[in-house]
């Protein structure tokens, strides 16, 4: 069995070429559009296709490189342990605990029910519930690959920073208001069985097989979002004018900000079909604190998963949800405003 699975090991090759070809990449995408296809490097549709192909084969590359590193980080988390380790803590040291676990725990909108009921089972308070809840879909590898990749290292930190802000703040909220009385009653009486049961205890290449697995499962699942935001950004960065969107979701239009949020709201969209028409709004005068603000109400409260919610929460503990995390993203919104 251990000698079947030494083929895994070919994959620690193959990512490293990628990242290669990711530092290289700009060239040769200059050498495609203006040698190879003689576009003229004036117009508009040249810098639109430009922008299209670098950035689609930027952002694949990233996506899968890093996507299977976590995936292999991923293999040492289960719920079950993700669980045990949130058992007995006290609520804010709790809350950042889970939200710390949110961003390497496997999560997405229709896993939400079975995660709050497990949580629910082992008796961990609602509030650190809701932390990790909202940490895990906000700050994914996706979210965080694509700011890498388009935003820079600095960006994608203060995502990071300020969505774990959101995550601990707005979980640490809602357990001080004990809201357990909103929670569907049959949720309470589940029992789960099974939950002692032994983990099998896998070896390295076994976790290589799980990031390529990853890899093929996410990239899979993604990719067509890639291509039309950043076909969409395409068209943004290409044809709008410079500074076009300073009027509308600049850092002194002051009502920018919340007006965003409002609108992310019932929009849905994941990380990869946002963040490249946020980067191609930027581009084009909108400011960083009002297009994170927006990107961060789409991704993190998005309708699919409220609707699911409703299954097992009653709607004042929806609407708490939302008011609080909207008024978190709002508040992030106006100070990166100010910063910057």
């Amino acid at each position: 069995m251990e000698e079947k699975n030494y083929k895994a090991y070919y994959y620690l090759i193959i990512f490293p070429v990628l990242f290669g070809v990711y530092f290289h990449l700009d060239g040769n995408i200059n050498v495609l559009v203006y040698d190879l296809l003689s576009l003229d490097p004036n117009s508009l549709f040249t810098s639109a296709i430009h922008f299209f192909i670098y950035e689609v084969i930027k952002v694949l590359i990233l996506l899968s490189v890093i996507v299977f590193t976590v995936g292999i980080i991923r293999s040492y988390f289960s719920p079950e342990k993700t669980r045990k380790a949130l058992e007995g803590k006290p609520l804010f040291a709790g809350n950042i605990m889970a939200s710390l676990l949110g961003i390497v725990t496997p999560f997405c909108s229709c896993s939400a029910i079975p995660l709050f009921l497990g949580f629910v089972e082992a008796r961990i308070p609602l509030g650190v519930t809701f932390s990790f809840l909202i940490a895990a879909p906000m700050i994914n590898e996706v979210a965080v690959i694509l700011l890498f990749g388009l935003f820079g290292w600095k960006t994608a930190v203060i995502y990071i920073l300020t969505g774990l802000l959101i995550a601990i703040a707005a979980g640490w909220i809602i357990g001080r208001l004990k809201l357990e009385r909103f929670v569907e009653p049959w949720v309470y009486e589940i029992k789960s069985a099974g939950n002692n049961a032994g983990e099998e205890k896998i070896n390295f290449a076994s976790r290589i097989d799980y990031g390529v697995m990853a890899v093929k499962d996410i990239v899979s699942k993604v990719w067509l979002y890639v291509v039309i935001g950043i076909a969409v950004g395409a068209g943004v960065h290409g044809y709008v004018p410079e500074n076009f969107m300073a009027g509308i979701m600049g850092k002194d239009v002051w009502w920018s900000v919340p007006l965003s949020v409002l609108i992310g709201i019932p929009l849905y969209s994941n990380a990869a079909g946002i963040i490249p028409v946020v980067q191609s709004l930027i581009e084009k005068g909108a400011s960083l604190g009002t297009s994170l603000a927006f990107m961060m109400s789409v991704i993190g409260l998005s309708l699919p998963e409220m609707i699911i919610l409703k299954k097992v929460l009653k709607l004042p503990l929806i609407c708490v949800f939302i008011g609080v995390v909207g008024t978190g993203i709002v508040t992030v919104g106006y100070l990166f405003n100010i910063i910057y």
